[in-house]
């Protein structure tokens, strides 16, 4: 069962709603994605408590219907 990148944009928006999000599709399967995540509530964050943000966001879909997500997380400069 694949997702769709506005759904993946949906649910990190939600639980981060500062966020600005960029989604590509990396094999046009709708199971291989990447992701840039900025948001200022990643400030003072490791990289890990940002990525674990974002895997939360996502309620549990990281390896069920979403297979693969290269993620970049940052604050704004």
């Amino acid at each position: 069962m694949a997702m769709r990148a506005g759904d993946i944009e949906e649910m990190i928006k939600a639980a981060i709603p500062d966020a600005e999000v960029t989604i590509r599709d990396l094999a046009g399967d709708g199971d291989h994605y990447a992701a840039e995540v900025v948001s200022e509530s990643f400030r003072g964050k490791t990289r890990v408590q940002q990525h674990q943000m974002v895997y939360q966001a996502l309620r549990g879909n990281m390896g069920e219907a979403l297979h693969a997500l290269a993620l970049q997380t940052s604050a704004p400069e």
